[in-house]
């Protein structure tokens, strides 16, 4: 029995001793992995490297930026090992690290990213296997010059300017600033590729305390702003009162219903008030999609059109107020200016265009949405019906669909929009071929196509 005992005891031993030694002798190398790391940094920069050896588990990690032959260590570290297998602890490591160049002392330039694992494994001369990953990077601490081209700037409340600017080196983002608002300069409008256009527009609240700046990033991170002179003129909107009847509610409610939760059909009143609520903002964040992506194209010329032999009805930034059974229910600004002419008239392409969206978008019923290049874009609602398809190039002129009374409309009209990237402005200015000419084709005429 003692005899079997040993025996036993002794294949027990010989079994473990055979799994560590396989185990500890195993030859795969660690695993790096860097989770976001720029091909250039600026004055300072976090990197994150996701370290793991599954078989032997982790020894060590070092981690030095290496530029003109000098070593600066940016991590250190020691794992300890288990006493039982000798192996690691620790199998995965996320490694987090500030590069801050000025206090490494490094300059701009050049230099190496170089990171080095070892595990507890007896591969390697006992020393573990080794993992190694270099990566080049680009040391640039000195924000972008911007050279402001156009001169003249001059805005009014709910309308729009036009800055031309050079960035002395390639920026991964800049625009202007209106305030919170940035809106994307792009170039391609130029066959200098350092030149920048930037529609840009004060929303119907920004007025005469608005900041107007150029900022750019570069690819470093480094950010920089440069203003440029302009005047800003303020303006006041008029006030409406819509009277919602009973009759009206019965009419147009039933379109909505699909996008009315069940909760709020208790009554005509609450069915309308989350229609020009929710829907209403439903819909802006709807558009806001659509205007995200733009042509580098300047598709269009010369003044807009407007809807021939067409009265106004509204106009831009009316300050709406809703009353029903003798009580005002809500408040909302009209973004847009109405237009009625006779029932479903023709509605030309205000200017030419890429047509980026046609279907339905809630309180604005069937819809046309046309890119004319660079963050420009026009908005035809209430139509009756569309004949145009998505992405069609049309012409000034042409024909898109006609009025209609879809959407949250009293009567058919059709409601005009221009958008400047997301914002909605004046409609006026861009009717007006005297605007354009001051504000827009003179700046453009100042660069080489």
């Amino acid at each position: 029995m003692k005899t079997r005992l040993i025996i036993i005891m002794f294949i027990v031993i010989a079994v473990s001793a055979a799994f560590i030694t396989t185990l500890r002798l195993e030859s795969e190398k660690p695993s790096i992995k860097i989770e976001s790391m720029p091909d250039s940094i600026g004055a300072s920069q976090e990197i994150i490297l996701n370290i793991s050896d599954i078989k032997s588990g982790i020894r060590n990690i070092r981690i030095d930026l290496v530029q003109n032959g000098k070593e600066s260590p940016l991590y250190k570290k020691e794992f300890s090992a288990s006493n039982l297998t000798g192996s690691g602890y620790v199998l995965e490591e996320s490694v987090k690290v500030i590069i801050e160049p000025e206090q490494a002392g490094l300059t701009d330039g050049k230099a190496l990213l170089r990171v080095a694992v070892a595990d507890y494994s007896w591969h390697g001369w006992w020393h573990g296997n080794r993992a190694y990953l270099e990566k080049t990077i680009i040391i640039d601490t000195r924000p972008p010059e911007i050279e402001i081209l156009s001169r003249v700037h001059n805005i009014t409340q709910g309308g729009a300017g036009l800055v031309i600017y050079r960035l002395l080196e390639p920026c991964i983002k800049s625009g202007v600033m209106a305030g919170d608002n940035f809106f994307p300069g792009q170039a391609g409008y130029s066959k200098d590729q350092t030149v920048f256009i930037s529609f840009f527009a004060l929303d119907y609240k920004q007025g005469k305390g608005t900041k107007l700046f150029v900022q750019a990033t570069d690819k470093a991170g480094n950010c920089a702003k440069a203003g440029f002179p302009y005047y800003i003129k303020a303006r006041r909107f008029k006030q409406d009162i819509i009277n919602i009847s009973d009759s009206f509610l019965g009419w147009k409610m039933p379109e909505f219903e699909p996008d009315i939760p069940v909760a709020d059909r208790s009554s005509m009143k609450d069915k309308f008030l989350n229609i020009n609520n929710k829907l209403r903002k439903a819909n802006f964040e709807k558009i806001a999609q659509v205007v995200k992506k733009t042509d580098k194209i300047l598709y269009w010329k010369g003044a807009f059109l407007r809807l021939p032999k067409s009265a106004t009805r509204a106009g831009f930034a009316d300050r709406r107020s809703y009353k029903y059974n003798g009580e005002i229910i809500d408040h909302q600004i009209h973004l847009g200016i109405d237009l009625a002419s006779v029932a479903h008239s023709p509605v030309p392409a205000a200017n030419k265009g890429r047509v980026a969206f046609t279907g339905s978008i809630g309180i604005y019923g069937k819809t046309v949405i046309i890119d004319h290049g660079f963050y420009l874009f026009s908005m035809y609602s209430h139509l009756s019906s569309i004949a145009v398809q998505k992405d069609q190039i049309l012409l000034k002129g042409e024909i898109l669909g006609r009025t209609g009374t879809t959407g949250l409309a009293g009567g058919d009209h059709l409601h005009f929009s221009i958008l400047v990237n997301n914002v909605f402005v004046n409609p006026l200015e861009w009717w007006d071929k005297a605007w354009i000419k001051n504000n827009i084709s003179s700046k453009l005429g100042l660069i080489q196509k």
